[in-house]
């Protein structure tokens, strides 16, 4: 049976949160509820998830696994759900539930793991972003979903989002000329300034975990998007700079990055960071004749976009159509997956998309290392 929640609203919302409790209505229920299952507690999304379950009927969580024994009893006593549903760790959950797909909410360096217990018994997975912290995780993670033909899907709150779905469709109907600048700004004032649960912090500011700092965290978005953008290729040259303006808080990661990534005939501008006076997660598309921005507000993040089309003396602001299940959130998007009506390629949760994601977050890192222009084709450095 669907486990039900209390009403009463977790008094922080994550970003997901706030996404499902704006998404359109639930595509039409399959013959049964999928089982899905959750891995690891630490990454604090999964709050936005279990606020928002008894929304989708189409969903039935069947188990919980977390080794911290704290953190598990922590959830019990917030959510209220039965004690029975949870479980030390993910392979006595696998055995006991049978889930369809797992909900990985460990850190980023935990995909892997996570993944690589399930792909075995054909259970499917969606990781929160980035994919992985490295490519030989993200090409193993490849390879597995490969080897036992299962969906890997990486979940972005921006890929929701109706205006970044607009602004591209506005870009590939030529009504702006073709692509020649892609600037794309993500971010907060910093994980601990929000005030993000000590779990979370704590592998969001170790660089094993996370793979980096601000960089890895919302530098992944941007990426995301320009590679969607430019349909899977990669770039040419990935340059990128990291500063660390507030060592006292993050001693450890970068909280400021800039990525500029090379094409034959276009550039993109990656700006990533924990310094933002607010939180924005916001576009700018440039083409040869016209522009279309993405806005962010708050209060209807991804709705609206600042036009100005060829030939337009002026730009104006318009709204960008709804989303339509089952493109409209996560979970309407993997059920679908699950059903077999909708096959994931090369678009923004894909695992092509995200392996390339991966490539162009490591070759960002080396670069922001060594001061040095990466060559990302050849691997080699400039």
């Amino acid at each position: 049976m669907n486990v039900s929640l209390p009403s009463k609203s977790f008094t922080s919302i994550c970003f997901l949160a706030a996404l499902l409790a704006t998404a359109g209505s639930a595509p039409a229920q399959t013959a049964a509820p999928i089982r899905v299952a959750i891995v690891g507690l630490v990454h604090g999304h999964v709050q936005g998830f279990l606020h928002n379950l008894p929304s989708h009927p189409e969903i039935t969580l069947v188990g919980i696994s977390e080794p911290d024994a704290a953190l598990r009893q922590h959830y019990i006593d917030r959510t209220h759900l039965p004690a029975n549903l949870f479980f030390p760790t993910e392979a006595a959950m696998l055995q006991s539930t049978h889930p369809q797909a797992i909900l990985v909410y460990t850190s980023t360096a935990g995909h892997r793991a996570a993944i690589e217990q399930a792909a075995p018994l054909h259970i499917a997975a969606m990781v929160e972003k980035p994919l992985a912290t490295t490519v030989e995780d993200a090409l193993a993670i490849q390879a597995v979903a490969q080897k036992y033909n299962i969906p890997v899907l990486t979940n972005y709150e921006t890929t929701w989002y109706a205006s970044n779905t607009e602004a591209a469709n506005i870009l590939a109907a030529g009504k702006i000329g073709d692509l020649r600048k892609l600037v794309v700004h993500d971010g907060h004032q910093g994980p601990k300034e929000i005030g993000v649960g000590t779990e979370f912090l704590g592998w969001l500011s170790d660089p094993k975990q996370n793979g980096g700092g601000a960089l890895f965290d919302f530098g992944c978005y941007g990426i995301d998007l320009a590679t969607w953008i430019m349909r899977g290729e990669l770039p040419l040259t990935v340059t990128a700079v990291t500063l660390h303006i507030k060592p006292q808080i993050y001693p450890n990661v970068d909280d400021d990055s800039t990525v500029v990534l090379t094409y034959p005939h276009a550039q993109a501008i990656i700006q990533g960071s924990w310094n933002w006076p607010f939180s924005r997660k916001d576009m700018e598309i440039y083409g040869a004749t016209g522009y279309v921005d993405t806005l962010y507000e708050d209060h209807n993040p991804g709705a609206k976009l600042r036009v100005r089309l060829t030939g337009e003396k002026t730009e104006h602001v318009e709204t960008a159509p709804a989303l339509t299940p089952p493109q409209n959130e996560s979970l309407n998007y993997l059920t679908a997956v699950l059903a077999g009506t909708l096959k994931p390629q090369h678009d923004l949760t894909s695992l092509d998309t995200n392996v390339a994601v991966v490539r162009i977050l490591d070759a960002a890192r080396r670069s922001a290392q060594t001061g040095r222009t990466i060559h990302l084709a050849s691997q080699s450095e400039k």
